[in-house]
């Protein structure tokens, strides 16, 4: 009988190809890169084949083999993980360990009011908390390291169940005398003939910017550069302070006080798409689907804390 691949092989294969770097990988994996690097060259010879092209130098390459092994690997993960999963939601439901994925914008926003909330409903769960992208949190979903993740959609979630959770609506952010400060309300497209400081790109909060401006998904506005892109929220706030452009604020993040201090305009925005869905995500056929869908209003009942906020302040 040949002998099976272990599940610590897997993962040091998974890891691998998500941080396409071996020191990078053993360091996700709480290893060493020579440990790592000794597991793939164990699981070829195991497999007798070639999973990564040793002709490409110090750059990790996968070979066509390769690259399948890694979804094959990725199935084999969720499915033992599906296993765990059952054994847990057989013995105590909203119990025991829980792996939740968010994204950037939502995570320092939504988790003060969000986890003693999950603290009072389901007081023997243990969370763990993985903030990331939701390209990088999907592929960890589809692997087995997390169990569920809040995230803004729609999204490429092909593969994953989801479940819309609660409105995050958008608020305009403007260099203070800028002449849309004087509307109280400003409309989406107005702000399509601004410099619009976006995200950089990986971030979900860049394309739905985009879309509530009437820009096509992936399409630059005119007067737009990648050379102003953000690294985070708190960065487009000084930027927008410093008189660069305007930009889209998650009204999550006003209300938790990111433009306190700086220099600009807030003000109500309408139109269509001027707001994002939050919701969750999960592997489909999971056992603890209906866990998961219990954390939905819980989330909402924080969220809603935000609809309840006064209104955007003025500059």
């Amino acid at each position: 009988m040949v002998p099976l691949p272990t599940p610590q092989q897997l993962r040091y294969l998974l890891a691998l190809a998500e941080h396409m770097h071996f020191g990078r990988a053993a360091e996700a994996c709480a290893v060493t890169q020579s440990t790592l690097s000794a597991g793939i060259l164990a699981l070829e010879r195991q497999l007798d084949a070639r999973i990564l092209d040793r002709d490409a130098g110090k750059r990790v390459v996968f070979t066509t083999l390769g690259r399948e092994l890694v979804g094959r690997a990725r199935a084999a993960m969720s499915a033992l993980a599906a296993v765990v999963e059952t054994a847990d939601a057989a013995r105590a439901p909203m119990a025991g360990p829980l792996r939740l994925g968010v994204i950037p914008t939502v995570g320092p926003f939504l988790l003060p009011r969000m986890m003693p909330a999950l603290r009072a409903a389901f007081p023997r769960l243990r969370l763990f908390l993985r903030e990331d992208t939701t390209e990088r949190l999907l592929e960890r979903l589809r692997g087995g390291s997390l169990d569920v993740a809040l995230l803004a959609l729609p999204c490429a979630c092909a593969g994953s169940d989801t479940l819309a959770v609660v409105r995050d609506d958008f608020v305009a952010a403007l260099p203070a005398g800028h002449a849309l400060a004087a509307l109280p309300v400003v409309p989406a497209a107005a702000l399509a003939s601004e410099r619009l400081l976006l995200l950089e790109d990986g971030h979900c909060l860049r394309d739905q910017a985009l879309d509530a401006c009437g820009f096509a998904r992936g399409e630059m506005p005119g007067d737009a550069t990648d050379d102003f892109a953000a690294t985070s929220l708190h960065t487009l706030v000084q930027m927008v302070a410093g008189g660069l452009g305007v930009t889209l604020l998650p009204r999550l993040a006003v209300e938790a006080g990111i433009a306190e201090g700086a220099d600009i305009a807030l003000r109500e925005l309408s139109g269509a798409g001027a707001w994002r869905t939050l919701g969750l995500a999960w592997r489909p056929n999971t056992p603890r689907a209906a866990e998961y869908r219990a954390l939905a209003p819980v989330l909402a009942r924080a969220g809603a804390a935000v609809a309840r906020a006064q209104e955007v302040p003025g500059g």
